[in-house]
């Protein structure tokens, strides 16, 4: 039996890309994913970090946390304290984030309530359709005339995507 062969683990050479719109493509990529690293480090290990990146065109990028001045401060002497300043900045910044933080995931709460209401009054509908006796959508299918088919098309694709977004959080809670 053959082994089924995926671009999924392939190793590529590391080589210079020499398209300039593959290579921008390829630097925003990469500047996102690292920017995401970084802000992982800030969270899960309350890190002081400072990246500084030149675009291949030359545009300058940055992250830092909690601020620049505090991150290059510690980085030229790694022994003294901070400034009275650049503290109050730091911990002005950090709170700021943990604000930003806290209503984010208040937000993606509200977020999935939502969607477990939506995904019960589906249920519901469902299951009173089937206590009526009613004929359901899939039954009905082939009576459907050309004005209720994107109607159907819209209810599947919102069907497909409750379910996966359900299947999703059945996955990650086991």
């Amino acid at each position: 039996m053959d082994s089924k062969k995926t671009r999924v683990r392939q190793t590529f050479p590391i080589s210079k890309i020499e398209n300039q719109r593959v290579s921008d493509v390829t630097f925003f990529n990469r500047r996102s994913s690292l920017y995401r690293m970084a802000n992982e480090l800030v969270d899960f290990c309350d890190v002081d970090i400072g990246i500084v990146l030149f675009s291949p065109s030359n545009n300058p990028f940055s992250f830092f946390h909690p601020t620049s001045e505090a991150v290059i401060e510690r980085f030229l002497n790694p022994d003294s304290q901070l400034s009275e300043k650049t503290r109050l900045d730091a911990d002005q910044a950090r709170n700021k984030v943990k604000q930003l933080n806290n209503r984010l995931d208040a937000m993606d709460k509200r977020i999935e309530q939502i969607e477990e209401f939506e995904y019960a009054q589906t249920l519901l509908q469902l299951s009173q359709t089937e206590e009526n006796g009613e004929r359901s959508k899939w039954k009905s299918i082939d009576q459907l005339n050309a004005n209720e088919i994107p109607t159907f098309e819209a209810w599947l694709r919102t069907t497909v995507s409750k379910m996966n977004y359900r299947l999703e959080k059945l996955e990650n809670e086991a």
